[in-house]
């Protein structure tokens, strides 16, 4: 049983492939994903998508990069989407800095009273930080979180930054996007992180793994590799690699860190 802690599936992008997509998830045995939304736009996607798919639990937020496209009424629609999707978690929020453009005043106020309701609620956070790491450390020390904990999806923080956000209640997703070449300070994290706080994501469509163990391929979009999500299986077995574990036993520690967090979808 493998799970996905953070992807797109509802994405435009792989909307074309959908049907072979989850036919190639069923043969992986993915059994259970947590699909984000980033905007207003997409929350209803997302919906649609776990309302269908019993195996996917549903995640709404306003992304740090879409804030400047937010409506006056975006707080009152995500309250409607939490309030109508039980189990959902907050997600994708978080701060970044090195999209070209970027309002950070806005993001940090978008942020903040996103992770205020996930305290409130105890619901499941999924964070998206890129070059802001000590304003999120900030943030998390300084304000609630909720009591289930909250994801830093496809951790690419520093080591020294860890016990810090563990102690605030943090987990840690690996993407399969870490086994570049490039990526050995984030496998170095990894290989350390404490057992109980690891989860494996794709981020698909984003965030591909290399060429060489790309092996669910999907057409470029605009020139970029597409991450297909059955890539999930190429992130496990890398973490696996990586930890010294048997897939066996990694497989079963994620699934118990992954139904802590985001917990067993309720039947409605």
């Amino acid at each position: 049983m493998l799970v996905d802690a953070h992807n797109h599936l509802h994405d435009a992008r792989l909307a074309p492939w959908r049907w072979d997509i989850l036919r190639e998830l069923d043969a992986a045995n993915v059994q259970g994903a947590m699909v984000n939304g980033t905007r207003e736009g997409d929350w209803a996607q997302v919906a649609a998508l776990a309302s269908d798919l019993p195996w996917v639990k549903p995640s709404f937020g306003l992304h740090p990069w879409y804030v400047s496209g937010r409506s006056p009424q975006w707080r009152e629609t995500l309250l409607s989407f939490l309030d109508t999707h039980p189990g959902c978690g907050i997600g994708e929020i978080g701060l970044d800095r090195w999209i070209e453009g970027y309002d950070f005043p806005a993001q940090f106020e978008c942020f903040t009273w996103q992770l205020e309701i996930a305290a409130e609620r105890n619901l499941p956070a999924t964070i998206h930080c890129l070059r802001a790491w000590g304003a999120l450390w900030d943030l998390v020390r300084e304000h609630s979180v909720p009591h289930r904990g909250f994801l830093l999806h496809a951790y690419g923080g520093p080591a020294e930054m860890v016990d810090g956000f563990v102690a605030r209640g943090a987990y840690f997703s690996f993407s399969p996007y870490f086994l570049h070449a490039r990526k050995g300070a984030q496998r170095d994290v990894f290989r350390n992180l404490p057992t109980d706080r690891l989860l494996v994501e794709t981020d698909a469509p984003d965030l591909a793994p290399p060429p060489e163990r790309n092996t669910h391929l999907l057409p470029d979009h605009e020139g970029k590799a597409l991450n297909h999500p059955a890539n999930l299986t190429v992130a496990y077995e890398g973490l696996a690699e990586i930890r010294g574990w048997t897939m066996e036993e990694l497989t079963a520690r994620i699934a118990e860190n992954y139904t802590r967090l985001f917990g067993k979808r309720p039947m409605v």
